[in-house]
């Protein structure tokens, strides 16, 4: 495994709510407001740790200027790190 998927699976899960957020958008492109109603996270919460993600390169926001309405979705490294932690259980 590389160093950069082991450090991502690592940051995943050293906390469960990056991990829960990565699984409520792990197969979709959902807005901040949907993951908190799926995850039951408070929204400003949820922005908290989609920037995270986002600086870690786990998820990509697809409309960054917009000011409402941001789409996230996983990267490429993102969906690689969910697979082996869910391969684990």
């Amino acid at each position: 495994m590389e160093e950069k998927l082991i450090k991502a699976v690592s940051h995943i899960k050293a906390s469960k709510y990056r991990y829960k957020i990565m699984i409520s958008i792990s197969n979709k492109i959902k807005l901040p407001s949907e993951i908190s109603r799926d995850v039951g996270i408070r929204l400003n919460h949820v922005s908290a740790v989609l920037n995270d993600l986002k600086s870690h390169e786990l998820v990509e926001c697809l409309n960054e200027d917009a000011k409402k309405g941001r789409l996230y979705k996983l990267t490429k490294l993102g969906k690689n790190a969910i697979q082996i932690i869910d391969d684990q259980h």
